[in-house]
């Protein structure tokens, strides 16, 4: 019937031919679709449609991510996945300068480069008579090394380092050094080491070691020194993200932009929110520092790391399940609360309930994470971490130095007076105790508990009413910095100790009253004061006696037993040491972080003590940045050689 009633429409016979040939095919392909209409479709086995074009890399990395794993579980990807860090290595700067004040231990050096660049400097800033001042036997020329940190901003301070280079002097001790002009150096390919701007300026006074010994292997100790917080940085340096090559293009890197920014932000002077992350190139963000882990951006790069690069708010949901459980594991737990970090305010009940794990690991972790998302419930746990797991320790002080909650400023401050606990396991340890501080003065430097002063513009002085053994804690990195555990701590006699070139501390067998005298040429000045540690200090800055001075003289206290308890130096808790679990054989133990994730408020300037335990190299990374402002792209390959201000 249906062939007849289109045979009909046409009266032509050639036509109506070729009518009826396209009409018996339309035919059987209503047949044919008719009979697999009456079957269930499964739409997972069909093919894709095709394209007359090919997929970009970004439209196969988005099928890659979007697949699903056993139906409801899914792999998100993270914007760790897709960038690398710069910005994130100390660049190389170094100068050439003048200490002066030296006691007859300077001397003329040779003509060089160097000396020409001095000289320069000299006339420039109209010094009378440069010649003659360069080759006075009370100065010396010195070359200027720097390494300007990671995030630093313009007008912040970092330490240098002063050496003597050949025979012209032969000690630094009681020198000061005069304002100093530092630029960039970097290795260049086939011109060797290139000048850059200046960047940074270093004065102060010069601080080396001040031990005993046999006088050659004294002389090199003594021709180099440190600067505490001696140069100020002129610039900024901010962290950048760079997307890796197969990633790069417009759409990804405004993707990590606004994701990053998403989660961290901060207000202007309008109170207007701004996002700390800015796409500037297609490959290029510039990130700015979170004020909450501006003493810690390692963990900042590690939380940015762990940020959803593409998410749907039902994924979401469906990894924070998965990330409740493994947060309760203790080997998924760290990675586990490193994520629910990132995601932000929405993880904060799973984080709470990690609190309550029977495994300290687990607390350790969930108490981290939520200390810096500003909730205090787990300042108890942080506690008990620095005092139990000495793995944990420089982690939980970092944490609550970021805490404002009037609970973690107490808890530092028990943790400065930490005594044996109910089984007498005995937790008074230096490192326990100065990390207390550092991370309460890091808090808050005007806590009256620990404020202290000022001493001549120069180094603070921190007298605390702690209990436990007294104890004196000097730095050397940063912060010209004296502490006094117990400030009612008093010297024991007879003593007679120097204070630099220039001032004697003298006490005679069963007196309290100390002498401290400073020598001139012409006429003498002497002060008397009282047995106390602290009142010596007071009278020594009084008669000029600077930061190096008096570590001088407390060194020398501590060799010839005249402290009344313990003797410090850096005293810093670090990352990257092994712990066990309960379950693990005493053999098998797990390092708590790499040394390079060491907050930057406890990371050190020179090796480890002695005593420390050895350090595993650390596992090879991903080039972070750069040691070069002017390629951001390029590393500079220097050599790091670290050196002990206190060879004992």
């Amino acid at each position: 019937m249906l062939l007849q009633a289109v045979g009909h429409r046409s009266s032509r016979p050639g036509l109506q031919r070729g009518f009826v040939l396209a009409s018996w095919l339309a035919a059987l392909a209503l047949v044919s679709i008719t009979a697999t209409g009456c079957q269930k479709l499964n739409f997972s086995k069909l093919t894709k449609p095709f394209s007359p074009r090919s997929q970009s890399p970004d439209e196969k990395d988005k099928e890659k991510d979007d697949e699903f794993v056993e139906g409801t579980k899914l792999t998100t990807p993270l914007v760790g996945d897709y960038t690398s860090f710069s910005g994130l290595q100390p660049v190389v700067l170094e100068g050439v300068g003048l200490v002066v004040g030296l006691n007859g231990t300077g001397g003329d050096p040779p003509p060089s480069p160097k000396r020409e660049a001095l000289l320069d400097d000299l006339r420039r800033r109209e010094v009378d008579e440069p010649n003659r001042l360069i080759a006075s036997p009370d100065t010396a020329m010195v070359v200027v090394r720097a390494y300007l940190p990671p995030l630093v901003r313009k007008g912040e301070k970092f330490d240098i380092e002063v050496r003597i280079e050949g025979d012209a002097g032969t000690s630094l001790n009681g020198g000061r050094l005069m304002e100093t002009i530092l630029s960039e150096t970097a290795i260049v390919a086939g011109k060797g080491q290139m000048k850059g701007h200046m960047v940074a300026k270093a004065k102060g006074p010069v601080l080396i070691s001040t031990g005993e010994g046999k006088e050659e292997n004294m002389a090199g100790v003594l021709r180099r020194g440190w600067v505490l917080g001696g140069g100020t940085s002129t610039i900024d340096r901010d962290m950048a993200i760079y997307l890796k090559s197969e990633f790069r293009n417009f759409r990804n890197v405004t993707r990590v932009a606004d994701r990053v920014g998403h989660r961290f932000y901060a207000y202007n002077e309008h109170g207007v929110r701004e996002p700390l992350a800015k796409a500037q190139t297609d490959q290029r963000i510039v990130l700015k520092v979170h004020p909450r882990y501006k003493e810690n951006w390692p963990r900042y790069q590690r939380v940015i790391q762990a940020i959803a690069f593409r998410e749907t708010p039902v994924e979401q949901r469906v990894r924070l399940q998965r990330l409740e459980k493994d947060l309760m594991v203790p080997e998924k737990s760290e990675r586990a609360s490193l994520q629910l970090e990132a995601i932000g305010n929405e993880a904060i009940p799973i984080l709470k309930s990690g609190l309550k794990s029977p495994s300290l690991e687990c607390q350790f972790h969930a108490a981290t994470a939520l200390a810096y998302l500003e909730v205090p419930d787990g300042i108890e746990v942080l506690k008990q971490a620095a005092l139990k797991e000495r793995a944990f320790r420089v982690f939980s002080f970092a944490a609550l130095s970021t805490l404002s909650d009037p609970k973690s400023h107490i808890v530092l401050r028990e943790l400065m007076s930490a005594q044996a606990d109910d089984q007498g396991k005995v937790l008074d340890s230096a490192e326990t105790r100065y990390g207390a501080f550092r991370a309460l003065w890091t808090l808050d430097d005007l806590d009256p508990y620990i404020e202290g002063e000022y001493i001549n513009q120069e180094f603070h002085l921190h007298p605390l009413d702690t209990k436990g053994e007294p104890m004196v804690h000097i730095t050397h990195r940063k912060r010209s910095e004296i502490v006094l555990f117990n400030k009612d701590q008093e010297f024991i006699t007879p003593m007679a100790l120097r204070a630099g070139n220039h001032i004697m501390v003298t006490c005679r067998p069963g007196s309290d009253r100390v002498s401290v005298t400073r020598f001139g040429v012409r006429n003498d000045h002497r002060l008397e004061c009282s047995r106390r540690v602290e009142e010596v200090i007071r009278a020594a800055a009084k008669l000029g006696a600077s930061y190096p001075d008096v570590a001088q003289l407390l060194v020398q206290a501590d060799r010839q037993g005249n402290l009344p308890g313990r003797f410090e130096i850096d005293a810093l808790p670090q990352a990257g040491r092994i712990y066990y679990r309960d379950s693990e054989d005493e053999g098998d133990g797990t390092r708590a972080g790499k040394p390079t994730f060491t907050p930057n408020l406890y990371q050190r300037n020179t090796d480890g003590e002695p005593g420390e335990e050895e350090e595993e190299p650390a596992e090879p990374e991903e080039k972070e940045g750069t040691a070069s402002l002017v390629d951001a792209r390029t590393e500079t390959k220097t050599d790091k050689k670290k050196w002990s201000l206190w060879p004992w």
